[in-house]
């Protein structure tokens, strides 16, 4: 293992460094920053799955702390559908997480690598689908739209001008956040990946809305999962404490630059990056790489 040839502070080096750019990476992309971690801890350091997990749910929950209050203040962030949304998702991430427990005390590691890989992959055809299909007409509000008062608008600044849109499918949306609080719980990943496809692709929300609003939920569902990552020993304070401190700086970063960017330049970054960790990870879990 390359983590333990490492001396302390060369490793925390390291993944200080990591959690900069997974920080920066996870706040323009809504992903929280863990989608990058995890990988970068475990292919390129070669530290155990399980301990990568319970780090980046730490710094899931930093990330949050630091990208959701700037978006919050740039009022991008729809507050009422997060919370709304809350529910499924942290019931989710309890059974995600005791899920994981029984995986790494059976030695079954190698399932954890496949399904992320997998759950990665999966998380780029909406994406792609908004680039390659252009002119389709945006659903029109249905009754959920009303009840949970889903409507909003932001201002975009690259853009230079301000958007306005209609929440829609609030019950499938619901359904989703459940699918990913258990991922989050399993994986360690915040569930970002999956609250992006419920809120922007399910729920049609904008692609700069759905990314502020993820990052505002993330905290919560990682805070559940963490508190039992932490019970049975695999939050390691050497890896969680450097990963922390760099996401923060890295979520910083990342929100100063997010509302410049344009919308179709997010999608790219985020199908080029997620590819590339979706299929080193599955090689992993095969034994190949």
């Amino acid at each position: 293992m390359v983590y333990l040839m490492l001396g302390p502070v060369v490793m925390a080096l390291f993944v200080l460094i990591s959690g900069v750019l997974g920080g920066f990476l996870g706040s323009i992309l809504g992903l929280g920053g863990a989608v990058i971690i995890v990988p970068i801890l475990t292919l390129a350091l070669g530290v155990p799955i399980e301990y990568a997990a319970g780090a980046s749910l730490v710094a899931a929950i930093a990330t949050s702390s630091g990208a959701a209050s700037a978006y919050i203040k740039d009022r991008i962030t729809n507050i009422r559908i997060g919370m709304s949304l809350e529910i499924c998702t942290t019931a989710g991430a309890i059974v995600g997480s005791l899920l994981a427990v029984y995986i790494y005390r059976t030695h079954l590691q190698a399932i954890i690598y496949i399904i992320f890989g997998v759950v990665l992959m999966l998380s780029v055809y909406p994406s792609y689908r908004k680039m390659v299909v252009k002119g389709q007409p945006r659903p029109v509000a249905d009754s959920t739209t009303k009840i949970f008062s889903m409507s909003g608008s932001y201002y975009d600044a690259a853009e230079k001008k301000r958007i306005a849109y209609k929440g829609i499918r609030w019950w499938y949306g619901e359904l989703v956040m459940a699918f990913a609080g258990l991922f989050s719980g399993l994986l360690g990943i915040g569930s970002g990946v999956l609250k992006v496809i419920a809120l922007d692709d399910v729920m049609n929300l904008p692609t700069k809305v759905s990314t502020a609003t993820s990052d505002f939920m993330i905290g919560v569902t990682a805070a559940v999962s963490s508190a039992i990552y932490w019970e049975f020993g695999y939050i390691q304070p050497l890896i969680a404490g450097p990963v922390a401190i760099g996401i923060l700086v890295g979520a910083y970063i990342g929100t100063r630059r997010f509302n410049r960017m344009r919308s179709s330049k997010i999608n790219i970054l985020f199908m080029f990056i997620i590819v590339i960790f979706a299929v080193e990870m599955i090689l992993k879990g095969l034994g190949i790489a």
